[in-house]
């Protein structure tokens, strides 16, 4: 399918495409630099049309106009141009022909991605080897299946992480959160989990239980199981290091058995999280594992949780490097420092120089939080027997085996709703197909008053279509889940949830495709039309699968959406009337109670009539929903099992269907 083509002098490598001839590589454009703590190699591009190289925010199609990507793991609430919370050295790039092309750098340094427009792109890292994949597609799809054949494809997820799940920090207690849940039955409001975010432990302390605020909570997670529903809570990697010994089991014993990232010096590195001051679990020694899986079992006996948020692994730190700074060297400073924020590789994190159990932070900060991940998914496994739920901040290639993801902290604002898009579809090509953003807005940020209700009515009904749907919002602002809105507000809500539920038949399959064979589950416009130009920089709408397309209402004020339909005929979900498109904007009425969505000629949808748990869902009626073709045909599928067990496909133990 392609040549390659060794030059001397200039010294570089041509890769063209044999079929139409297209130059997919040419690094004697720059020279090759190589040194140990500054590799640089420089390509030109034969288009434009660059996506992936996350994690960021922005729009999905990247400008190329003297645009320098920074992948170094950060926490901080997503802002355009910032290196964020994930590190993802892959792009896909779209060639003039609609074929498409991708390219992995196996690097977990810090390093930049200067996008040129001639176009042109130079990776540079800081250290590792340069350790190049490509992947020839020629399709979009294939190319994420291809790259998905070398990082792992996706864990599939039990089906209830597919349901609607509920969050905030500041409940204040146990009995608050459960009078939360009880509203949203109340209102029959579908539900399958309820979240707690730090406010449950005891002085910020991960395993630990505020014994006045969350005494109850042991009898919640019990009501919550009794009622067909799940419970998640957070962890954080940052454990408390000033408990008076013997007080404090998970850093008394982690001490003992050596388990932490230590300084230059051999000793515990001591940082600043939520706690106060913490020592930081090195999860790239086994034995961490073994004693991550120890301190979750005992907590689970205490409160049996069934799916885990792992925030803060990037690993985050409210100080730079350490209570004592960093040591001199060339890996805190060194030669080269790629544009991070905060310009210090130490930045809100720890210390470069830190020594961890395989190699040094400088090698694996970009490796924490899917090292976190794996010792968590395997604990959950342990525990529960069961496919493990886990949400991950910081992710790395491979992460989608072990977690979903959450896009981090975002605001309540309309641009913020937005952005969610470019970031899921994002996520869908980085092999992270659980993934959404926090639903009407993590916090308010510049100015007064919490997510209004329009926002949050809008913002409910595109995340009804995240892959990962939940709402989250930060202590001290006004509550936003549905039942703290006008009954109006509050029954649209509820409805877009339902159709969400209706759906979870053909969402679950879509997922067991993720897991087979590296299909995305929220996708692009472009993955179906790649020869269609104008789906290229489409990132407002996206589809499930290749047959439903989701148009959301992104701005204030508005009853109607303008979308862009692609050739063929599409049908309106609800009333089944037909559009005939020839690839075209369309103007689309959106009252504030409704969200557009349309499906494609020759699909068949299987569904199902829905309840307030993915539970009680799936005991219903299945029902399909046939979309003919212009020539009278339709195709769909339906993968099936008990939606918990592992390895269901892999044993036999499920039911697949063709329509």
């Amino acid at each position: 399918i392609y040549s390659l083509d060794f030059s001397r002098d200039p010294f570089g490598v041509l890769l063209r495409r044999r079929v139409t001839g297209t130059v997919l590589l040419n690094t004697t454009v720059a020279p090759l630099i190589f040194a140990d703590q500054f590799l640089q190699i420089a390509t030109s591009l034969p288009s434009r049309f660059l996506y992936g190289l996350g994690e960021h925010r922005g729009t999905l199609l990247h400008s190329l106009d003297w645009n320098t990507l920074t992948l170094w793991a950060r926490d901080v609430s997503p802002t355009e141009s910032f290196n964020l919370y994930g590190a993802h050295p892959f792009y896909l790039l779209m060639e003039e022909s609609g074929d498409a092309h991708g390219v992995f750098l196996l690097n977990s340094n810090a390093m930049e991605v200067a996008l040129q427009p001639a176009p042109g792109l130079t990776w540079r890292t800081i250290g590792g080897v340069l350790d190049f994949y490509i992947f020839l597609g020629p399709d979009p799809n294939m190319v994420i299946q291809q790259y998905q054949q070398v990082i792992g494809f996706p864990a599939m997820p039990p089906l209830w992480a597919l349901g609607f799940h509920l969050c905030r920090w500041g409940y204040g207690s146990s009995n608050e959160t459960w009078q939360t849940v009880r509203a949203m039955r109340n209102y029959q409001i579908p539900q399958d989990a309820q979240w707690n975010d730090i406010d449950y432990m005891d002085g910020y302390r991960d395993f630990t239980l505020d014994p006045q605020k969350f005494a109850s909570l042991p009898s919640l997670v019990e009501d919550l199981h009794k009622h067909g529903q799940r419970y998640v809570m957070i962890l954080d990697p940052g454990i408390s290091s000033t408990n008076p010994h013997g007080s404090y089991w998970p850093f008394d014993e982690g001490l003992r058995r050596g388990l932490f990232l230590n300084t230059t010096q051999g000793q515990p590195l001591i940082g600043q999280v939520w706690p106060g001051f913490t020592a930081f679990a090195d999860f790239s020694n086994p034995d961490t594992h073994q004693w991550w899986l120890e301190n979750l079992q005992r907590f689970h006996a205490h409160v049996p949780f069934d799916g885990l948020w792992i925030d803060m692994n990037e690993p985050s730190n409210f100080m730079d490097g350490s209570e004592e700074g960093c040591p001199p060297g060339e890996l805190d400073s060194p030669p080269y420092t790629p544009a991070v924020l905060g310009d210090s590789l130490s930045a809100k994190t720890v210390c470069a120089s830190a020594k961890q159990k395989t190699s040094v932070h400088y090698n694996l900060h970009n490796l924490y939080g899917l090292m976190e991940a794996k010792a968590t998914a395997r604990a959950l496994i342990q525990i529960r027997g069961k496919r493990p739920f886990v949400i991950s901040r910081s992710t790395f290639p491979s992460q989608g085996q072990y977690s979903g993801h959450w896009l981090g902290d975002n605001r309540s604002q309309w641009k913020d709703m937005y952005y969610s898009i470019p970031g899921l579809l994002s996520f869908s090509l980085f092999g992270i197909p659980l993934v959404g953003a926090d639903i009407c807005g993590f916090f308010f940020f510049g100015f007064s008053g919490s997510t209004s209700e329009e926002l949050c009515t809008r913002w409910m009904q595109l995340g009804a279509f995240y892959p990962f749907a939940r709402n989250h919002n930060t202590q001290n602002e006004k509550a936003q889940d549905p039942p703290a809105f006008s009954p109006a507000a509050r029954t649209a809500m509820k409805d877009v949830l339902l159709t969400r539920y209706s759906l979870l038949p053909f969402l679950y399959t879509l997922f067991h495709r993720a897991h087979l064979q590296g299909d995305t589950v929220a996708r692009p416009l472009f993955f179906e039309f790649p020869r269609d130009v104008a789906t290229l920089g489409l990132d407002r709408q996206f589809l499930w699968g290749r047959s439903l397309l989701v148009t959301p209402v992104l701005e204030p004020g508005v009853d109607s959406v303008t979308g862009y339909v692609p050739q063929g005929v599409w049908y309106d979900f609800y009333t089944g009337s037909s559009v005939n498109s020839s690839g075209e904007m369309l103007k689309m009425s959106a009252p504030l109670e409704h969200l557009n969505l349309h499906v494609r000629e020759g699909a068949i949808l299987p569904t199902q009539k829905p309840e307030t748990t993915s539970k009680a869902t799936r005991g219903n009626p299945l029902r399909l929903i046939v979309a003919l073709s212009s020539s009278a045909t339709a195709w769909g599928d339906l993968f099936w099992d008990d939606g918990e067990s592992l390895d269901t496909f892999e044993q036999g133990n499920y039911s697949y269907l063709v329509f």
